[in-house]
């Protein structure tokens, strides 16, 4: 893909959603998943997290049970202290961070956490997975705010897009 992916790929990312959408349940699962890997490392090659750091501005992980209990070890705090000083419960039962942009983002973009941080934080913006193509929505959501799931997209709309 060219250079002028990524220029003004928020606004695209918005009318392109349907295309997405369309392209998501079309395409065969195993050609997206054998197209990811390249698409996943070009997309990180292209986009510099630490300038963007959207994602902890925009969105909580899910902070699992494992999660709260090394980060709260590792912070010398119990964790019932970590719940109530960082978390709240979501809609759906998840503990996610009260504040936005999270509390553990740095204002030059790092984590403060990230040895410790979450698994969904490791692993986001998933677009080396089949979370991409499992979860649909989240994945159209991600596309809206990370630059690497808007490229990916774009990338398998060329590559598998009918």
């Amino acid at each position: 893909m060219n250079e002028q992916v990524l220029v003004n790929w928020q606004k695209k990312s918005a009318e392109r959603q349907k295309i997405y959408q369309r392209l998501l349940n079309r395409a065969d699962k195993n050609d997206v998943l054998k197209t990811l890997p390249d698409l996943h490392e070009e997309a990180f090659e292209k986009v510099d997290c630490l300038s963007c750091a959207n994602c902890c501005k925009n969105y909580s992980p899910r902070f699992k049970t494992p999660d709260i209990k090394r980060i709260s070890k590792m912070m010398k705090m119990k964790e019932s202290v970590f719940i109530e000083t960082y978390l709240n419960l979501d809609e759906d039962g998840d503990y996610v961070v009260k504040t936005k942009p999270c509390p553990f983002l740095g204002a030059d973009n790092y984590c403060s956490i990230y040895e410790d941080r979450p698994s969904d934080c490791r692993r986001f913006p998933y677009t080396d997975e089949d979370v991409i193509v499992k979860r649909q929505k989240l994945t159209l959501k991600n596309s809206e705010f990370c630059p690497i799931v808007y490229y990916v997209l774009e990338g398998l709309n060329d590559k598998l897009g009918r």
